[in-house]
């Protein structure tokens, strides 16, 4: 038998991970170089609950992947990107899905590395900072729309409406999870996330 099928996973969701893997690989890898779409070396990229701050994250992170293969949102993404000291790191595309901010801060108790810092509890996470455009919001039209309070999981701890009508993020109770941009019925989006 060729070596090739001796390292074959055994059981269906595997194979179909590696099938999966083997399909999107050249799609990405070509995206990536006819865009040209590298990341930013500031922390312009939101990392996943915990992250220490981006110079000791890259230098810690062994880009394992354990913590995307336990998040319960399955939110965070690996980076492909050409300069290797960010491929494989993890990361959340708020346009794409959010951190559900979850009680047991599961990628961070997976994390062998210590990239992702043990914190208390969930309201600890300090991960952005959500901010408004209010030409793009349609509370600014008139509209009644409460989406990004209502889904995010901090409720008005963390966005709220002010007495004239208008959203306003709490810097000290938003955790810059990107729920309130993911669910954004704007495009663009009204509310984006800015990483810490």
């Amino acid at each position: 038998m060729p070596d090739e099928f001796e390292h074959q996973p055994h059981d269906r969701r595997a194979m179909f991970r590696l099938g999966l893997k083997r399909l999107m690989e050249p799609i990405a890898e070509y995206l990536e170089e006819r865009f040209n779409l590298p990341l930013p070396e500031d922390r312009t990229v939101l990392r996943p609950p915990g992250a220490l701050p981006e110079r000791a994250f890259l230098d810690a992170c062994y880009r394992c992947g354990n913590c995307m293969d336990v998040c319960p949102a399955r939110a965070i993404k690996s980076a492909s990107h050409q300069d290797a000291e960010q491929a494989g790191t993890p990361y959340i595309d708020p346009d794409l899905g959010a951190c559900t901010v979850c009680a047991e801060l599961a990628c961070i108790k997976t994390c062998p590395s210590g990239a992702l810092a043990p914190l208390a509890d969930a309201g600890d996470i300090a991960m952005g900072l959500a901010r408004i455009d209010r030409d793009l919001c349609l509370r600014s039209s008139g509209q009644p729309c409460t989406i990004c309070r209502d889904e995010c999981p901090r409720g008005a701890a963390a966005i709220d409406i002010s007495d004239g009508g208008e959203l306003e993020v709490k810097t000290d109770g938003c955790v810059g999870c990107g729920t309130c941009q993911y669910r954004c019925p704007t495009f663009p989006k009204a509310i984006k996330i800015e990483p810490l």
